[in-house]
């Protein structure tokens, strides 16, 4: 659950906020009068985030080339990668 603090929190309590975020993973959203402005995470929840991004651009890409007709059949594939392994 995401935990909300003004930006005058964070200034204050930096190191109790490394703290938490790494004992109890979860978003800090930082406020500046009184907006949302900056989100804070421990490291490997944004690591993971960015991984599970990158494979989500993978898949849009492979939808939007099936889409446009750039497709070849496995069993065409299967046989080129059976003759680049041999020729190696």
């Amino acid at each position: 659950m995401a935990k909300i603090k003004p930006i005058s929190y964070l200034k204050a309590n930096a190191a109790e906020i490394m703290r938490t975020i790494a004992d109890e993973p979860g978003p800090y959203i930082i406020t500046q009068n009184g907006e949302a402005k900056a989100v804070l995470v421990d490291y490997e929840s944004y690591e993971q985030e960015q991984e599970t991004l990158a494979l989500l651009k993978i898949l849009a890409l492979g939808e939007q080339q099936v889409r446009e007709g750039k497709t070849r059949p496995a069993a065409e594939v299967f046989q080129e990668l059976r003759r680049r392994w041999q020729d190696d």
